[in-house]
């Protein structure tokens, strides 16, 4: 990216491979407040980021931010929500239908907490179309098998929509992260389609083993092979030719605008991995065209 503007690269990037577009499954749209509130986390490198300085790149206006995505020709993209207590997931779920209603390239989000409530509030969602929905394990620090949740999974297995789940122990550990919580869930409701985000960092291997281990399991890229997330936990080289042969259940994910760099990094940093053009096109488009089925 040596010499050229960020927007320069990431269109010549589109242009180079020919892509209508690129679909970002990690974004983070939610209400002015609770945003607010996680840039002032961010901005004291407390103990859930790592005690690491991370600098928010993009920290601008809702609809500066809307501008920037469409500037880089990201076609699709999403409000990635997540409580970290009771009684907020449902509110969080309002807001974000509402956001989506108003923003026809973003995909209706969702998120759930386990608290007894839950499964209406799914359902719900369910009903009201929504495309996806995002947990944080790390941040809300519940067991993703929780039992109260045991109704809510049951009523997302059927439906077959995505959840975001980010579950590695990355950038921090947590008592529920990690790959042991993820199977357990998997061998209950072996059908869920979870996508994990940052690939599982730090446990790559481990959570590409549970990838290929149950067809449903997808994994995003967010942060991964960036120079900032390399410094502190790097993707075993050893294991790049399973990421090259997992690239139709690889999706792209940049968690703008939370990133301490700019967009067109994340690009770079797959593209230098130089598993070639057509795994590029998959992963930045193709794939999850193909789940959310988008032109």
């Amino acid at each position: 990216m040596t010499g050229r503007t960020d927007l320069d690269y990431v269109t010549g990037f589109r242009e180079r491979l020919g892509l209508p577009g690129i679909i970002d499954v990690h974004t983070h749209f939610m209400p002015e407040q609770v945003l607010r509130k996680v840039w002032t986390y961010f901005d004291t490198a407390g103990p859930l980021v790592g005690h690491r300085e991370w600098p928010i790149t993009y920290r601008d206006e809702e609809q500066v931010r809307l501008k920037t995505l469409r500037e880089f020709g990201v076609s699709a993209f999403t409000s990635m929500i997540y409580p970290h207590k009771p009684d907020m997931a449902a509110w969080l779920n309002s807001w974000s239908a509402d956001f989506a209603a108003h923003t026809p390239d973003c995909l209706h989000t969702s998120t759930f907490y386990p608290e007894p409530g839950a499964p209406e509030y799914v359902r719900a969602a369910l009903e009201s179309g929504t495309r996806i929905f995002k947990l944080h394990i790390q941040v809300g620090h519940y067991h993703p098998a929780d039992p109260l949740l045991d109704e809510v999974w049951g009523l997302i297995q059927d439906a077959g929509t995505p959840v975001v789940i980010h579950c590695g122990s990355g950038p921090a550990a947590g008592e529920f992260t990690g790959p042991e919580p993820i199977t357990a869930l998997l061998r209950r409701f072996p059908r869920l389609r979870l996508i994990i985000a940052h690939m599982g960092a730090p446990e790559y291997r481990e959570f590409l083993d549970i990838a290929q281990a149950h067809a449903g399991v997808l994994l995003d890229t967010t942060m991964n092979f960036t120079d900032f997330f390399e410094a502190a936990d790097p993707f075993p080289t050893a294991e790049l030719p399973r990421v090259r042969d997992l690239g139709d259940r690889i999706l792209f994910g940049s968690d703008f605008p939370n990133i301490p760099y700019p967009y067109g990094h994340a690009l770079f940093a797959l593209e230098r991995l130089d598993l070639g053009d057509n795994w590029l096109r998959a992963v930045c488009h193709d794939n999850a065209a193909r789940v959310f089925t988008l032109g």
